[in-house]
């Protein structure tokens, strides 16, 4: 695995471009999974592992890589299937996101490919609560799919949405509620972010991924004229199949109707995450998944700004 994930910091090119690359792996039989190389910090032989007592039976252990202790998931048993047997033969794929640093325990890794976001496409509809798939795509005629990795840490920590009420204490407008939209393609990630709003009394609109949020804000605006009679900010994930958040924020500055709404960029992606690239593409600004009362205060203040 020397060497596989080299040069991963240049991977930023690919931002604003709609493309992402794909680190490719299997969990004990020949399906491909996929996480985005973004969220990848490195990938090793699996080391030896401590059991924890009474950890989650997905948690096989924790482990010491440079300096730090992560915990090691069984990713194949987190998504419902056979527990990884041959510990020895498999490799940790060491990935950053939602602020923390954690072990996913995989079969076999195979490679890193480049994609468009535009060939990563949603799940097929009807997959149910209990699906831990957040993408698909293909991959030399081989169907990939690709891990809703914010879902599993979610089933595994409690995540908290509470908000202070001196931050959910938000002054109403007579007009009209305000209202925020949400693009995300992960369902638990959407679900976080309206609870949060909720108590600040603000309604929501989700689309799934930048292409479905580009369309609906483009149809709102063609009601008034300006996007900005309808919504009074977009919160929008980067990683989203058909979509990414980078190129989104991109067409809508480039909308005269849509151009003034405040974008908030809301990632699990850190690490390598190119804060620059939220300057260059024209969002407003950019805050790390997930908590409730930055999120919360961060909307707020694009609403004082609003209401002043």
């Amino acid at each position: 695995m020397a060497g596989l994930l080299d040069g991963v910091d240049q991977r930023t090119r690919l931002a604003g471009e709609n493309r992402m690359e794909l680190l490719l792996f299997t969990l004990g039989s020949a399906q491909k999974f996929g996480i985005n190389v973004f969220k990848v910090q490195e990938v090793i032989q699996c080391p030896s592992l401590t059991r924890v007592a009474h950890s989650n039976p997905v948690v096989r252990g924790i482990t010491n890589i440079r300096g730090k202790t992560i915990p090691v998931m069984d990713l194949a048993k987190a998504i419902g299937k056979e527990a990884i047997e041959n510990i020895d033969e498999s490799f940790v794929i060491v990935a950053e996101f939602n602020q923390s640093v954690q072990g996913f325990l995989v079969g076999g890794v195979d490679r890193i490919v480049n994609m468009k976001w535009e060939d990563i496409q949603p799940p097929p509809a009807g997959l149910g609560k209990n699906n831990f798939m957040t993408a698909v795509t293909k991959v030399d005629d081989e169907i990939v799919e690709i891990v809703d990795v914010e879902k599993i840490l979610a089933d595994l920590i409690q995540v908290s949405v509470e908000v202070s009420e001196e931050t959910a204490a938000v002054t109403q407008r007579e007009a009209r509620p305000w209202r925020v939209m949400i693009v995300d393609d992960s369902s638990v990630a959407r679900k976080q972010i309206q609870r949060t709003l909720e108590q600040m009394h603000i309604e929501t609109v989700q689309a799934k991924n930048g292409k479905e949020g580009l369309m609906m804000l483009q149809e709102m605006a063609a009601e008034t004229n300006q996007i900005t009679d309808k919504i009074d900010v977009v919160i929008s994930d980067v990683e989203m199949p058909e979509m990414d958040g980078y190129t989104l924020t991109i067409e809508v500055r480039k909308d005269d109707r849509l151009k003034d709404v405040p974008i908030i960029l809301h990632t699990s992606l850190s690490g390598q995450f190119n804060l620059g690239m939220v300057k260059q593409v024209g969002a407003n600004s950019f805050i790390p998944k997930f908590g409730a009362e930055t999120l919360a205060a961060e909307v707020k203040s694009f609403l004082t700004m609003q209401d002043e």
